[in-house]
C-alpha cells in the first residue's frame, strides 16, 4: 500500500503533543478546545470498553475516551500526569485521556512524512503523517480515522 497517498495537504501549524505510553503523538491546536486534569466521570452502562464515561463541561456533555484502549494498547495509567484533551470532532466535543502532555511543536509541511506501520505500539493508520524533531518522531493524529 502506498502510504504517501494518505498524507493530507498540510500548512505550517502548531500541534500539541502528548504521550500514549512511549509514543509521542500530536493533535493540531485548531482541533483542541482545552486540556484539563481528569474530573469525576459518570460511567455509561453498556458502552464500548474504551469509553471511560461522560463529564459535564460547562453544561455540555462530553464523552471521555481512554485513548490507550482505543488504539489497542493497555489502559491509560492513573497518575498525576494524565490529562484529558477536549477535541472538536464532527461538531461534537470528545475527551481523549492521555498519559501525559508534551510540548507544542510548529510543523512545517516540508518536513512531514507518511506514517510508518506503527509508532511505539500505536498503529500507523491512526496518524495522518509523522514529523521528526531533532530527537523524536511525532505521530500527527488523524481525528477522522478514530471517530
Amino acid at each position: 500500500m502506498d502510504r504517501s497517498r494518505n498524507i493530507r495537504k498540510f500548512e505550517v501549524s502548531e500541534y500539541a503533543t502528548f504521550y500514549l505510553k512511549d509514543a509521542l503523538c500530536g493533535i493540531s491546536l485548531s482541533n483542541i478546545q482545552e486540556i484539563n486534569k481528569p474530573s469525576a466521570l459518570t460511567v455509561v452502562p453498556q458502552s464500548l470498553d474504551y469509553v471511560m464515561g461522560i463529564i459535564n463541561l460547562r453544561g455540555k456533555i462530553v464523552t471521555v475516551i481512554d485513548t490507550g484502549k482505543l488504539f489497542g494498547l493497555s489502559a491509560i495509567d492513573n497518575s498525576d500526569d494524565m490529562r484529558t484533551i477536549i477535541v472538536n470532532a464532527d461538531e461534537e466535543s470528545v475527551g481523549l485521556m492521555v498519559d501525559r502532555i508534551g510540548n507544542v511543536v510548529t510543523v512545517d509541511p516540508s518536513e512531514i512524512e507518511a506514517p510508518p506501520a506503527n509508532i511505539g505500539d500505536v498503529p500507523g493508520k491512526c496518524f495522518d503523517a509523522v514529523y521528526k524533531t531533532d530527537d523524536q518522531l511525532v505521530g500527527l493524529l488523524s481525528l477522522q480515522s478514530i471517530f
